[in-house]
């Protein structure tokens, strides 16, 4: 599977198989054509099969895919079948909502570190997890075996705490601050940019007459 070249947008395409294959499943249906897949997510149902297809044949003709299957096969080739631990910088509104959230997951990606700098936030608590303070990162994301972090610290400290994270050894980072962060290319880094996405769906609204 690694030998293969899958696109970044076949990838974040399998998450949303994932979440509509768990809800069909939470209704008790057992099967699924990549027709009626298409029809919910306004995908071409060609697309669906052909992005299956790229990690091995999952459904069979006539019948459709088997839904618990299909959620184990996914959920291992996004290797939510293990645990992987995640560590939150920055333990401000948003990070503290995104911890909040953290406790409603079922998954095995969690967070469990959080870290901040700041006095009055370190040693607090959100939901079971006490503020650490950065000095400690990477000793923590070794004892924890780390491999992602999510920064949401302000705009002027994000490089900062993203070479921190490449030097303890994480893996991957979203990043929720608003500055295009630099990191070497064995670190994968993906940017959640609340503005952009706005102004990108501004583009979208009638004009005013």
């Amino acid at each position: 599977m690694k030998a293969l070249h899958i696109s970044e947008a076949v990838v974040r395409r399998m998450p949303i198989y994932l979440r509509y294959l768990n809800e069909m499943k939470q209704a008790q249906i057992a099967t699924v054509s990549s027709q009626e897949l298409g029809k919910r997510l306004n995908l071409n149902p060609a697309q669906i099969r052909k992005d299956l297809a790229y990690f091995g044949e999952f459904g069979k003709k006539g019948i459709g895919y088997d839904i618990s299957y299909l959620i184990q096969k996914i959920r291992q080739i996004l290797k939510l079948d293990q645990i992987i631990h995640v560590a939150l910088i920055g333990a401000g509104n948003l990070g503290q909502a995104l911890s909040n959230y953290n406790k409603y997951l079922k998954d095995n990606m969690q967070i469990t570190a959080i870290f901040d700098n700041a006095p009055q936030k370190v040693n607090t608590k959100i939901h079971h997890l006490s503020v650490e303070p950065l000095n400690v990162l990477k000793q923590r994301v070794k004892e924890l075996d780390i491999r992602v972090g999510i920064i949401t610290v302000p705009q002027h400290e994000a490089q900062s705490v993203a070479d921190l994270l490449v030097e303890a050894g994480i893996e991957a980072i979203l990043n929720f601050a608003p500055a295009i962060i630099h990191v070497p290319d064995h670190v994968r880094i993906h940017h959640a940019d609340f503005t952009a996405e706005l102004y990108s769906l501004a583009y979208y609204l009638e004009d005013e007459e």
